[in-house]
C-alpha cells in the first residue's frame, strides 16, 4: 500500500499496540524473521494467549485466533505498512514500516539490569559468609553476624536504588500510560 514510506502517527502506533494479539504477532514475526503462514502464526498466538503449547490447543482456540487475525489484526497491520500479507499464499512477514514502531517496543538502553545486580550481591554475599564461617585468612576476624549484616545492607541499598529509579521513570511517564497498581 506504500504506507511503509510514510511515518506513522503516535496515535496510530498506540492504537496498533493497544491489542495484545497484535503485539504477539509483531513479537513472533521478529523471532522468525521470514514469511510465516497465517495458520502457524495464529496457532502460536493462540498458544501464548492460552498459556499452553501449540499441540495442546483445541480447534476452537485455534479458529478463534485465526479468524480474528485474518479479519481484523493482519489487515490493520498491513494497512499501516507494518506487515506484508500475501493473500495468495497466506503468508505474513514484517514490512520495512515495522521499524517505525521500534522505539515504542524496545527497552531503553539506560535500564538498569537489576537481576544481575541482585545476583552479584547474592554471590558476593555467599562468598563473604562462607569465608567468615570457615575463618579463611583475614575473614576469620570478621564476626559472622557482621558479614550477614553486610549482605543484608547490600540488598537493602540495591532495593532502595531500584525503587528510586522506578519512581523517577514513573514520574516521566504520562499519567494515561501508567499502569494502575
Amino acid at each position: 500500500m506504500g504506507s511503509s514510506e510514510r511515518s506513522l502517527s503516535q496515535d496510530l502506533v498506540y492504537d496498533i499496540l493497544s491489542s495484545p494479539r497484535r503485539r504477539y504477532v509483531l513479537y513472533y514475526l521478529r523471532q522468525v524473521d521470514e514469511p510465516i503462514e497465517l495458520t502457524a502464526l495464529a496457532e502460536q498466538v493462540a498458544a501464548w494467549e492460552n498459556e499452553t503449547d501449540p499441540d495442546s490447543l483445541t480447534d476452537q482456540e485455534r479458529k478463534r485466533v485465526y479468524v480474528s487475525l485474518y479479519q481484523t489484526h493482519i489487515p490493520k497491520l498491513d494497512d499501516a505498512g507494518i506487515v506484508d500479507y500475501d493473500q495468495d499464499d497466506g503468508t505474513v512477514t514484517l514490512a520495512p514500516g515495522a521499524s517505525a514502531i521500534d522505539e515504542y517496543l524496545q527497552k531503553s538502553e539506560t535500564d538498569t539490569p537489576w537481576q544481575r545486580i541482585y545476583l552479584a550481591i547474592a554471590a558476593a554475599g555467599s562468598l563473604l559468609l562462607l569465608l567468615t564461617v570457615f575463618d579463611v585468612s583475614v575473614f576469620g576476624v570478621v564476626a559472622d553476624s557482621v558479614a550477614a549484616l553486610v549482605v543484608v545492607v547490600g540488598f537493602l541499598v540495591a532495593s532502595v536504588l531500584q525503587y528510586v529509579e522506578y519512581r523517577q521513570r514513573k514520574a516521566e511517564t504520562p499519567p494515561e500510560l501508567q499502569r494502575k497498581r
